[in-house]
């Protein structure tokens, strides 16, 4: 069958706007998706539920259609995306009325089952705080071919995986399996390139001076073949890039170990060949895929408590004094659990003053919003002039916010619905996958293979990492993942026996202490660091500088280490 061509608009919740209509105009496409659940959305999607039940959609999605859906519908492009969030069914509804309202005949079905909160106690997923505020668990592309098969025009699905929207349109156009393993995986990493938009297209890639236009990069398009394999490219005259580096950087984000799991199949990340197909056009072959865990990923968010912060400003001499004498003045002011961070980023001799000055940053936590709010905002105000010489504040301190928890927890597959209400109005089940395996086997650690031997051939220099290797970085829950690789191959068997995690433990303090697991993925030239426990409770929670961790592997990128210099 004819290849199948598809882009993503989207990879999160506030993605760029007007991006339906930039790729419907741009050139020929079958299948437009939109990625917007990250984690952090799923809270954010609870919370409009909990004031409004009829919300808990991506709205931004409503206008992105208000302007595109006519212009699809004329061209035959269909749309499938997971902007249903907590309410699917809600977000097919005003589509319909959308529809009608415009004139356009657009056949619109909608994905749910994955909303498990009223079921979280009996499945096991209460928590100690009581009923979360959202359960979801993390559903297949499936059903998302069964509504392309009904003839559906847009398909809104709840929480299903990111790749799955593209596995579901690829099963569906070329008429698939599901143990048709290598061909789903194959969808799968298709999906993962292209899921968070112009990230595959040179939008936040370590060698961005490199490319020519970084305006306005355009967004991924993932040509699939029938045999599962594709080429990632993107519209001629759009901005950005599509290289061997792009895609492997988008590869290596938000990810474990070789084995990726999905309700779909587990994607062989070491199986992945890469190869240059023509200017911005990258071939992903090679792909194995094996049968999908037994149990379901489920997305858990609750309410942690409340959250104040004030950032006090030091400038000049005696930093270290000043960052002391503020921590005991407000020492039983603050409750319990306030965390205090220096960061110094203060020069000396400093030309302006901003330069003179470090930031003390002090975080108060705790269940009474009274507590973290005003007691601890006026507490910080009221030694205003009774403190370090040249006090003052960022912002003024405000009311206690709430913030949120996320946990990641597993529930048999068996035990999720699946269920697709077509546009006919009529609703079919999709059973459960006929092979799984269980949930340690699926996701086992892959043994590291033999690493290649490395003899410099010339004396070493002091030097950034990121003169030679790129890196990119994210959240997976509480973990923190950072992907290092190289993009010329005779600097492979340094990267892999020099970064090490002890390497790594002494080029990131702050990983200390903490579990870290490397994976080696060598047709990727690339290892993958998975740091457990970084980024405390999940994204929502703000536990550190960089909540998300994305500027994780750039920060690793500025350490300095010996590289030989044949390399720089």
């Amino acid at each position: 069958m004819s290849v199948l061509r598809v882009a993503n608009a989207s990879g999160f919740y506030g993605d760029r706007a007007g991006a339906f209509r930039e790729i419907l105009e741009g050139g020929p496409v079958d299948v437009i998706t939109g990625d917007y659940l990250a984690e952090l959305t799923m809270l954010i999607l609870a919370r409009d539920r909990a004031k409004d039940p009829a919300t808990g959609y991506a709205k931004t999605f409503l206008a992105e259609m208000r302007d595109s859906m006519e212009l699809a519908m004329k061209k035959g492009v269909k749309i499938v995306v997971n902007a249903g969030g907590l309410n699917p069914k809600g977000l097919a509804a005003k589509l319909r009325e959308l529809s009608s309202a415009l004139r356009v005949d657009a056949k619109i079905a909608h994905v749910y089952g994955d909303d498990l909160i009223d079921r979280a106690e009996e499945l096991g997923l209460a928590i100690s705080a009581g009923k979360p505020l959202s359960a979801n668990a993390y559903l297949g592309g499936w059903g998302i071919a069964a509504a392309l098969e009904a003839g559906a025009d847009i398909v809104v699905t709840g929480r299903v995986t990111d790749a799955s929207l593209v596995v579901g349109a690829a099963a569906h156009h070329f008429g698939w399996n599901p143990t048709d393993y290598d061909k789903v995986a194959g969808a799968m990493a298709a999906g993962h390139v292209i899921e968070c938009g112009t990230q595959a297209t040179g939008g936040n890639y370590a060698f961005f001076d490199t490319i020519a236009d970084m305006h306005r990069p355009g967004f991924p398009i993932a040509e699939i073949d029938a045999d599962g394999s594709s080429v990632i490219t993107k519209h001629p005259n759009t901005g950005g890039a599509v290289t061997k580096g792009t895609v492997t950087a988008q590869l290596v984000y938000e990810i474990t170990g070789a084995r990726y799991g999905g309700p779909d199949a587990i994607l062989r990340l070491d199986s992945i060949v890469l190869d240059d197909d023509g200017p911005d056009r990258v071939r992903l072959s090679g792909v194995r895929g094996e049968a999908p865990p037994a149990t379901l990923k489920v997305s858990i968010n609750q309410l942690g408590g409340y959250r104040n912060e004030v950032t006090f400003v030091l400038t000049g001499l005696d930093i270290d004094k000043k960052a002391a004498l503020i921590r005991s003045q407000l020492a039983g002011a603050v409750p319990e659990g306030t965390t205090w961070t220096l960061a110094r980023t203060d020069r000396e001799d400093a030309a302006t003053e901003e330069e003179a000055s470090a930031m003390l940053h002090c975080v108060a936590r705790g269940t009474d919003p009274k507590i973290v709010g005003r007691a601890f905002s006026n507490a910080a105000v009221q030694i205003g002039l009774a403190s370090y010489p040249g006090f003052h504040l960022t912002a003024p301190p405000g009311d206690a916010a709430p913030y949120g928890v996320y946990t990641p927890g597993w529930v048999a597959a068996r035990e999720v619905p699946h269920t697709v209400a077509l546009p006919d109005g009529t609703e079919v089940s999709v059973p459960p996958h006929s092979e799984t395996v269980p949930s340690g086997v699926a996701l086992a650690v892959v043994e590291e293979p033999e690493l290649p031997p490395f003899k410099a051939e010339s004396t070493t220099a002091r030097a950034p990492l990121g003169r030679i290797a790129a890196a990119r970085s994210g959240d997976k829950g509480g973990d923190a993942n950072v992907g290092v690789w190289v993009e010329r191959a005779d600097a492979w068997p340094w990267l892999v026996n020099t970064l090490t995690v002890e390497a790594l433990r002494e080029l990131l303090p702050e990983t200390k202490t903490l579990e870290i697991e490397r994976h080696v993925l060598p047709n990727l030239h690339a290892v993958n660091f998975v740091i457990r426990g970084l980024l405390g409770e999940g994204v929502a929670s703000n536990a550190r500088f960089d909540a998300q961790a994305k500027a994780l592997g750039e920060w690793l990128r500025a350490r300095h280490l010996d590289i030989p210099e044949e390399f720089l």
